[in-house]
């Protein structure tokens, strides 16, 4: 079998792996498979699209690879540091003979039923043909930008898109700059302007934004008291702080379905908020706040880039005398969350831009909100407009194929036609607090064993669908959200790779006791990290098991506070949903003993 991998971002390289390494698993033929990618280096938008400072909003823990580990300490890398590991990865599973930098596939066709061929460009802009079996597209959600239609635009000195940007000299000094959009690029942009020598900084939004900490808050109790958090001991990552016994894990089929879940940790992240920060809008978010209609989190994605936060909500936190005031005055004193010094900088929030007069002056949409009456009297002409407005969802060399408005989303799983199932597309379903690339994972592993072996693969239903997508309209610009853990959860229940307590206890039979004790409490309370689900089923690997009791994972339970870590997220939904799912079996069982 010949297999194109079309992309050498993190999907097409996990991608190709899988496929080189089938035979070992899988028990088939060896697959030859080849990459193409259209620049000069792997990586995708890790090499293309970074600016300067740029830092993963996804921990190492959960981004890297499952049998591959990254050897930095710090939980967060550097853009520069992961496309590092990403040509680790390369090296270390023998990837580099099978990909070709530089090419460009400009059609994909399909004479006949599982016969493609590619029509690719080299450097040197040579024509070449490469037929195969199967083709992967991995081309990433971060390639054409998405532009939009300003009226008065062209009257701005310098108007660029976010991929454009890559140092923050490009700034200039005492300029205005306007960033459009609220996204983590867009708050990202806007923090680097205001630590900048810039006159004023702006940051535009359509329905506001929900800051999220890429850590455990970890307040601190009775500050008043000058208590500060230990800079020795900085929180746990927030992507893998939750446990997913009773959550995703023996969750009956119907409550899982049901929006209880989704509403206990829309009451729960809202609860916790306005504890630590005393608003709901966001972690000490006190501007910006999400449509009540939308603001749930199983309709947003949630903005990991909160280094701007501090500097946004400068004017508006609580400061006149009154009930306001004195409320947060004595919830501070109990329980806070530390507040980062902005030295009197600060980025002035505003509503998306209706117009641009000749005179290159501003014009905003009246939303109704406090920013909107903050800034409606002020002149602002920009002297920069930064567009952080995302990227259009487009496949040219597809469209004979698909034509020009399928997305993958709506395929099984999010990864092939029920009629194409030789056509992937891998790394296309974005997760509202999580990473792609694991993801991506457990997409190439489901989809390499649909290719190879489809009797192996459980039936993929459609009903066992919508528990992980997010409840997002037809409208929405972003319409291809997942909860992770639900998502990576079904995947490794439809390739059989998801242990349960049984499977766990047969293994804790031939290992030690300390490994034992290790293995179940990260089993219980851990993340689903794609290790977990290389103990069992048909990607099965023998070092799963000593890497999961490693360090690594299990300092993702040690580190976590108690009351704001093991008590709420993990023990409380535990001793609800559990007794909760029991329940449903029973009710279940009996009504199907009666009929």
């Amino acid at each position: 079998m010949r297999v194109a991998v079309i992309g050498g971002g993190p999907s097409g390289l996990v991608t190709l792996k899988y496929l080189l390494r089938a035979h070992l698993s899988l028990g088939c033929d060896p697959i030859e498979a080849r990459l193409f990618e259209l620049d000069g280096t792997i990586g995708g938008a890790f090499a293309t699209r970074v600016y300067e400072d740029a830092e993963l909003v996804s921990s190492k823990q959960l981004t890297a690879f499952s049998d591959f580990r990254c050897r930095q300490e710090k939980d967060f890398l550097s853009a520069t540091d992961y496309l590092q590991y990403l040509k680790d990865y390369c090296s270390h599973f023998d990837l580099w003979p099978h990909i070709n930098l530089g090419v460009e596939v400009r059609r994909v066709t399909s004479p006949s039923p599982s016969v493609y061929t590619l029509f690719c460009a080299g450097k040197d802009e040579k024509l070449f043909t490469w037929d195969c079996d199967a083709v992967a597209v991995c081309s990433g959600l971060h390639r054409e930008p998405n532009l939009p239609l300003i009226p008065g635009l062209d009257h701005v000195p310098e108007v660029i898109h976010s991929s454009n940007f890559k140092m923050k000299s490009q700034f200039g000094t005492n300029k205005t700059v306007m960033i459009i959009g609220s996204g983590e690029t867009g708050a990202d942009m806007a923090y680097l302007a205001v630590n900048s020598p810039t006159k004023q900084v702006l940051m535009c939004h359509k329905d506001g934004f929900h800051f999220a900490p890429k850590r455990n808050p970890g307040p601190v109790l009775f500050p008043i008291f000058g208590r500060k958090p230990d800079p020795d001991k900085p929180g746990i990552p927030i992507d893998v702080s939750r446990a997913n016994l009773f959550d995703t894990t023996y969750v009956h089929p119907m409550l899982r379905k049901s929006m209880v879940l989704w509403d206990y940790y829309n009451y729960y992240i809202k609860s916790l908020l306005w504890i630590c920060s005393g608003t709901t809008f966001g972690m000490d978010q006190w501007i910006g706040e999400i449509s009540k209609t939308r603001h749930h989190p199983s309709k947003i994605f949630f903005n990991k880039s909160m280094k701007v936060c501090p500097y946004l909500i400068l004017p508006y936190r609580p400061k006149q005398p009154g009930p306001k005031l004195w409320i947060y005055a004595l919830r501070s004193a109990i329980v806070q969350t530390p507040i980062p010094d902005t030295n009197g900088r600060q980025v002035d929030l505003a509503p998306l831009p209706r117009s641009i007069n000749e005179d290159g002056i501003v014009e905003f949409f009246d939303n109704g909100k406090p920013e909107y009456e903050r800034l409606k009297c002020q002149v602002i002409r920009p002297d920069m407009i930064i567009l952080c407005t995302g990227y259009k969802q487009t496949f040219p060399f597809l469209r004979v194929l698909l034509g020009e408005h399928k997305h993958p989303s709506s395929f099984l799983r999010g990864i092939w036609e029920e009629s194409r199932p030789e056509l992937g597309f891998i790394g296309f379903m974005r997760p509202s607090l999580g990473a792609i690339p694991p993801l991506a994972e457990m997409q190439a592993q489901l989809w390499v064993l649909n290719l190879v072996s489809p009797y192996r693969v459980g039936q993929l239903r459609a009903e066992d669908e919508e528990h992980y997508r997010l409840h997002t309209k037809s409208t929405d610009r972003v319409t291809y959200g997942v909860d992770h853990e639900s998502y990576a959860y079904q995947l490794a229940l439809d390739m059989n790779s998801a242990p349960g307590f049984t499977d766990i206890l047969q293994r804790a039979s031939v290992i030690n006791l300390s490994t034992t004790f290790r293995l179940v409490v990260i089993w219980v309370f851990g993340a689903h990290f794609n290790t977990k689900f290389r103990l069992i089923g048909p990607w099965a690997w023998e070092g799963a098991e000593e890497l999961l009791v490693s360090n690594e994972f299990w300092q993702t339970i040690t580190r976590r506070p108690i009351l704001f870590g093991h008590v709420l997220v993990s023990l409380v939904p535990m001793a609800i949903f559990g007794p909760l799912s029991m329940l449903y079996y029973m009710f279940y069982s009996v009504l199907g003993f009666l009929n």
